[in-house]
């Protein structure tokens, strides 16, 4: 059977099919991650003119040609759906006389290996912003093996996808169970402020028990991340206790993407983190379990609040008085404890969605050293 060496330029080409006459519109816009996935974009697209974006067509690639540290942004439109993309990106497709030497299902499989991306990043250049560019993907090299070889192996992956997106599926329709839940109550129960469940805590390091693998920020996504700053010379004594269930949260809200970073401490172990956070706890429990609330401050209608409600002039802040006025309704303990059990089952699910498409990814190399082998 054989290999066939090939460089990309003889198997692709660039696709220059603007959205002229503007058939698709804000919602088809798209962008791609460097796991190699499209999604929708992140840009506010309010008056932005959509006239000169790249049309994507079903079984076409896009990428970006600025460079993300060691990884490279790339997507295959692997629906039955056309899309657009910003002009400032690249779209390409198998050229129609290369559709008998490649797959192009096979060709994502070999751009969706960490290989590949150590030696797009070695062929991109630039000073402040590196740029993999056109030229530069079009030189590399591709060994293939038959169309029926590269079709045994992309039915391998096309099988494990399938029983990712049927997971998938089922973890969005538990999500949805959990939000009507919610929803339902906003709309039939009263509201009551918060502040008559939760207290300030307010005890430091000041014995330096814990240490800097202690301490803990607080993402936008509402989780606790090892700390981004430097800790060179910084005395933990000042730092606050974050104990088990208890909640953090950073006050100024400005320059943080119309959210607020917020989390609740929902492990056995105890953190630390800046002074300059808030830490609470729920302090009566008999009335409100802390999992019951964090599942409001995890939803968006949460985070608009807090900017709107967030005051100052060079930064903006919410404060712990501004906290404990937000109203949500509190029903009985036994239905909190239900909707919280929904909610621990979709976040559970969700870690699982999450390491079965890492194992997709992983399974990129081996599908392709599998099939050259194969070949060989």
């Amino acid at each position: 059977m054989g290999l066939a060496k090939y460089y990309l330029k003889e198997l692709i080409e660039q696709t220059f099919i603007t959205n002229a006459d503007l058939s698709f519109g804000a919602n088809d816009v798209r962008g791609m991650t460097i796991t190699k996935q499209i999604i929708p974009t992140k840009a506010s697209m309010t008056e932005t003119e959509l006239s000169g974006f790249l049309v994507v067509k079903p079984g076409e690639f896009i990428y970006n040609p600025r460079t993300h540290g060691k990884k490279i942004g790339l997507g295959y439109n692997d629906t039955k759906e056309t899309f657009i993309i910003s002009w400032n990106n690249i779209a390409f497709r198998i050229k129609p006389e290369a559709q008998t030497n490649i797959l192009p299902e096979y060709l994502f499989l070999h751009f969706n290996r960490a290989e590949w991306d150590r030696e797009a990043c070695y062929r991109s250049w630039g000073s402040s912003t590196e740029v993999f560019s056109w030229e530069a993907l079009s030189e590399m090299e591709i060994n293939l093996p038959t169309i029926s070889i590269q079709q045994k192996y992309v039915d391998v992956y096309n099988a494990l996808l399938q029983n990712q997106k049927v997971y998938e599926k089922r973890l969005d329709d538990l999500k949805l169970t959990c939000d009507a839940y919610i929803e339902r109550l906003r709309r039939e129960m009263p509201h009551i402020p918060i502040g008559d469940y939760i207290e300030p805590c307010e005890d430091n390091n000041a014995s330096l028990k814990y240490t800097i693998d202690n301490v803990k920020g607080v993402s936008i996504e509402k989780r606790f991340i090892e700390t981004k700053a430097d800790m060179g010379g910084v005395s933990l004594k000042p730092y606050l206790l974050v104990e088990p269930d208890a909640f953090a949260y950073v006050t100024v809200t400005s320059r943080n993407g119309e959210k607020i970073s917020i989390a609740h401490n929902d492990t056995n172990e105890t953190f630390i983190c800046s002074s300059s956070y808030i830490v609470f706890r729920v302090s009566k429990k008999e009335k409100m379990i802390p999992s019951y609330l964090r599942i409001f401050f995890n939803h968006s209608e949460f985070d608009r609040y807090a900017r709107f409600h967030s005051w100052g002039s060079a930064r903006e802040v919410f404060t712990f008085d501004d906290l404990c006025i937000v109203k949500i309704p509190i029903p009985d303990i036994a239905i909190q404890q239900s909707i919280v059990n929904i909610y621990n089952a979709y976040i559970t699910r969700q870690k699982i969605n999450e390491k079965l498409k890492q194992q997709l990814k992983d399974i990129c190399p081996i599908l392709i050293k599998g099939s050259i082998k194969e070949a060989a």
